[in-house]
């Protein structure tokens, strides 16, 4: 058995009904490049012989009453591809719209806790002759790095390419006992006080820390400072998605003549689209939206578990109306929320994770969830913003040339928007969350991605125009 972290079970006992705690991603494929055409059986059998060698997709949870620590991962003995792979058709015309409404009521259903926390959706009739593929993975089973690993592993950079080797490093999953779990988890949750007396002195500096470099103003936005917007109420479990795909290499425009970061880029467009989306519905704040950016800490963390991540505040910017201004505060702003970031400590989220007691966080979220009025739900961060890089390549899923790869996320009560950015191939592929009652024409919001970084690259075409040219060698 391999006991889940206390992040990974964070995950598990935050999820209710509403509150769905599992990671989407939809992918577009041009079946024209699998070497003898496109069948389903085809697809299904490789993708089969693939999973033999990929542990990470036939664990499953193990637990008991007896266990008084997290849950455990253990052999799904009975695995069977047919209750994870599944084949479905939008309806006629087959259109953007017809997907998404697909691809909304599978991301609005709960998983199924007793076999291993996947499944893929194969969804043909697409107007333009393309298969999509929508993904889900449970959140106690994936983070951003190790789900896009384990989907790398089901792709490659020619539509032949031979099946990868197994990895090593990927540890086979034991079956369940539940006296070893009973047992090694009364151990685990004996020794818990002496982990919370040694999490302690890095957790009780935090605050006055935060006080210090706000008085200098070199503090990342506090929790709960963020305004509020429609965005920003109780969540039902319908989900709703949008997705739009952009040129990388207007972003890299817009990067190099700015001397700023892609992520700079990225949040200032995020920050653009939402201006644009806000003051069309007349609802745009005079403050800044407030974003929660995950941060990876799989290089610098040495605590057990698959997710290995932490997470900071930023301003987005949705106050200031010149693109270039929103920028330039993006990268400063930026600069110093890192910093600030940094100094808490990348493991500090994950040490105290481990005290999350299953009884507690399922009841609280329980009462939290019956606040339906949109007023009662605390505005801890406007949204979540995710930048995940990709390969600069064309990458094959199973034969098939990727043309686009939009991920999704998950929302929260009270932070009903998730935005995520990957980039593939040369675009910039956006995809986005939200609750259908708290943003019912979603759509906007995403075809206002394109404006935003037009902008952008409208100032930065005419900075360049203006910078003198360096003098010819004599």
């Amino acid at each position: 058995m391999e006991r889940l972290s206390g992040l990974d079970s964070t995950f598990l006992y935050l999820e209710t009904p509403t509150q769905l705690l599992h990671v989407c991603g939809l992918i577009v494929l041009d079946v024209s490049t699998i070497p003898g055409g496109y069948s389903y059986p085809a697809l299904k059998a490789e993708l089969s012989a693939r999973i033999r060698g990929m542990p990470g997709f036939r664990r499953k949870l193990f637990d008991s009453p007896l266990n008084l620590d997290h849950p455990a991962w253990v052999e799904d003995s009975d695995f069977d591809i047919d209750r994870h792979l599944h084949r479905v058709a939008v309806p006629a015309p087959g259109g953007r719209v017809e997907l998404e409404e697909l691809c909304g009521h599978i991301a609005s259903q709960q998983m199924d806790r007793t076999i291993p926390l996947w499944e893929m959706w194969v969804i043909e009739g697409l107007d333009d002759g393309s298969v999509a593929v929508m993904s889900k993975m449970h959140h106690a089973n994936v983070d951003g790095v190790t789900g896009a690993g384990m989907m790398a592993q089901l792709c490659s950079l020619t539509p032949d390419a031979p099946r990868p080797e197994p990895d090593p490093d990927q540890r086979e999953a034991g079956r369940g006992s539940t006296v070893d779990l009973a047992v090694s988890g009364l151990v685990g949750f004996a020794t818990r006080p002496l982990k919370m007396v040694q999490a302690l002195p890095a957790s009780v500096t935090v605050l006055p820390k935060w006080i210090r470099r706000a008085r200098r103003g070199e503090a990342m936005p506090a929790p709960f400072t963020a305004p509020r917007t429609s965005l920003n109420g109780a969540i039902t479990g319908h989900r709703t998605l949008a997705w739009t795909q952009l040129d990388l290499d207007k972003v890299k425009l817009v990067k190099n003549t700015f001397d700023v970061k892609v992520n700079d880029v990225v949040l200032a467009m995020v920050g653009g689209a939402l201006r644009r989306y806000l003051d069309g519905r007349d609802e745009l704040p005079d403050s800044s939206l407030v974003a929660m950016v995950p941060v990876s800490v799989h290089d610098t963390s040495d605590r057990p578990g698959t997710n290995q991540i932490s997470g900071m505040f930023t301003q987005l910017g949705t106050q200031i109306a010149d693109p270039v201004e929103r920028l330039q505060q993006a990268n400063t702003h930026n600069t110093m929320v890192k910093s600030h970031n940094a100094s808490l400590g990348a493991t500090l989220l994950q040490d105290w994770s481990q005290f999350a007691a299953p009884t507690l966080f399922g009841g609280v979220m329980r009462a939290y969830s019956s606040l339906r009025l949109a007023d009662r739900h605390p505005v801890v961060t406007n949204l979540i913003v995710s930048n995940v890089p990709g390969p600069p390549m064309p990458l094959y899923f199973l034969g098939a040339r990727i043309s686009a790869m939009y991920p999704l996320g998950p929302i929260f009560h009270g932070n009903g928007l998730n935005v995520t950015v990957m980039s593939l191939d040369g675009t910039l592929n956006v995809g986005l969350v939200s609750c259908r009652e708290l943003a019912p024409h979603l759509w906007d919001l995403a075809d206002a991605f394109g404006p935003a970084l037009d902008e952008l690259v409208k100032a930065a075409r005419a900075t360049s125009r203006k910078r003198p040219r360096a003098a010819a060698p004599q």
